[in-house]
């Protein structure tokens, strides 16, 4: 098998402060046959976000000419990703409240043919310090994925998720202010395999989050409900299409 591209996007408005921290944390080498991309998305940043990120290190940067919403910042990050020849496209958020140096761990699921797409799980994990509000809100819309899809997630809302190159390709998100939910229901109706990961939560300590409960609630159940009354089709997942040489000779040779 050839070396996996791997393409870490960040969407990104206006986390100067943060950025530097994400990108230095992403690991590059930590296997020989996978090469690993940085692509930040900024979603019309209006201050230093473009150019601290390509201090930092990132391989791409693509500006959006105006604020559109985390939404269309994945949607934008998932088309580049797949543009820029990625295998794999790693989303992680831009505010270092997720744990960039765990990124090997949300990939094994799908270099070993266990997943098409993964979520980091602070639920599995840690949420230390999340305040009551966000976790309520988290409790309620996992629960409503979780019997919409009647299979069982713990955090519905994460802002760290991988996708093989069939998910990457066949990922819709339905409208612009946010993605989480209704990535996963598009994903896991058209037979999708979701794995999640516990990973180790630290909240924001610089940069101002664009979250509102208020937009949230009344932005996100309508978008769920449209996305469960879509009609979609199952895609055939090609199981393999990820896996290591390395893994391939542990299965040889067991």
């Amino acid at each position: 098998m050839n070396t996996q591209k791997v393409i870490v996007f960040l969407p990104a408005h206006n986390e100067e402060e943060s950025i530097t921290e994400v990108i230095e944390r992403i690991p590059r080498l930590f296997h020989p046959m996978v090469k690993v991309e940085v692509l930040v998305i900024d979603d019309g940043s209006t201050d230093q976000t473009v150019a601290v990120s390509k201090k930092a290190g990132a391989d791409h940067v693509v500006s959006l000419p105006k604020n559109r919403g985390l939404g269309a910042a994945v949607r934008e990050g998932l088309k580049h990703c797949d543009r820029l020849g990625a295998d794999i496209a790693v989303m992680i958020d831009a505010d270092n409240e997720y744990p960039a140096w765990q990124i090997p761990e949300l990939l094994a699921p799908i270099f070993n043919g266990e997943a098409d797409y993964t979520m980091g799980s602070r639920f599995l994990g840690n949420i230390n310090g999340m305040r009551l509000n966000r976790r309520l809100g988290n409790y309620f819309f996992t629960f409503l994925q979780s019997l919409l899809l009647r299979k069982w997630i713990y955090d519905g809302q994460s802002g760290m998720r991988a996708f093989s190159k069939q998910a990457i390709r066949h990922a819709e998100i339905i409208h612009d202010y946010n993605y989480a939910q209704v990535i996963t229901l598009n994903l896991v109706r058209k037979g999708f395999r979701v794995k999640e990961i516990p990973i180790h939560y630290q909240v924001r300590t610089k940069g101002k989050s664009f979250i509102k409960f208020k937009a949230y609630m009344t932005s996100v159940f309508p978008a769920i409900l449209r996305e469960i009354s879509r009609r979609v089709d199952k895609v055939e997942i090609d199981a393999n299409a990820h896996l290591l040489r390395v893994n391939e000779r542990n299965r040889k040779s067991s």
